[in-house]
């Protein structure tokens, strides 16, 4: 049965856009650390890790993040879900609060509106329901590892851009949502597909690519540094502070 007062929603990317960090990157160091990853092989992840750092190219994280995927992705079949999901209990302990104000206090007024809180992010669903549990969302997707009897078998269904539209659409289906006054917030070009289909798309702290793309749809930009948050909203084709 349908519900005669359906409630809006938000949903919400995670790293870089709820999280200061990325958690998926923060499970590669986790598991290396923990001695469930090759130490040679994460010493090439780490070296291009300081090349992105370092801004040696305008792709570099890209290449950086390419690296670190390919090695957790091919040591995965290795390691125990147990050891897994220590790891990624580890990585929440630490990383949790450590979050920007700005979209932790859109959260919060959000709920207090009444607002379905989704969160649909590329990182792994373990460390994902793990957060989202935290702050009370409604519902999460991620990355999914197949899993038979306690151990990964390397095989993996990526949370990749593309699909994220699809996914939030069931998430709207399932909760009985109602896209009115839908929100998305994200901060890079995988979550174009997703702010494409809600009514108020937020780009938060965007990279070049997602900046580009909100520029020419008009899309309100948010902007936190130190402890100023700045909201950019267009007019006649140019970006005014709110």
């Amino acid at each position: 049965m349908l519900d005669p007062h359906p409630r809006p929603f938000a949903v919400f990317d995670i790293d870089g856009t709820l999280i200061r960090w990325q958690l998926y990157h923060a499970i590669a160091d986790r598991l290396a650390k923990n001695g469930c990853l090759d130490a040679r092989e994460f010493e090439k992840v780490r070296e291009s890790r300081m090349s992105w750092k370092t801004r040696s190219g305008e792709l570099s994280f890209n290449e950086y993040e390419d690296n670190l995927v390919r090695l957790v992705n091919g040591a995965i079949g290795s390691i125990s879900v147990q050891s897994f999901e220590e790891a990624c209990g580890q990585v929440i302990e630490e990383y949790k609060d450590q979050v920007y104000t700005y979209t932790r206090d859109l959260i919060e007024d959000l709920r207090q509106k009444e607002y379905l809180l989704f969160v649909i992010s590329g990182s792994q669903a373990e460390i994902v329901q793990l957060l989202a549990e935290y702050y009370a969302f409604d519902d999460y997707a991620g990355t999914e590892y197949e899993k038979i009897n306690g151990h990964f078998t390397g095989k993996n269904t990526p949370l990749r851009s593309s699909r994220k539209p699809t996914v939030l659409k069931e998430m709207v289906a399932k909760h009985g949502a109602r896209w009115d006054d839908s929100i998305a917030v994200g901060d890079s070009e995988s979550d174009i597909p997703m702010l494409e289909v809600v009514q108020l798309p937020v780009a938060f702290n965007p990279n070049k690519r997602l900046f580009k793309h909100a520029e020419k749809a008009g899309w309100k930009v948010v902007l936190e540094r130190k402890n100023m948050v700045y909201e950019l909203e267009q007019e006649h084709g140019i970006y005014r502070l709110k």
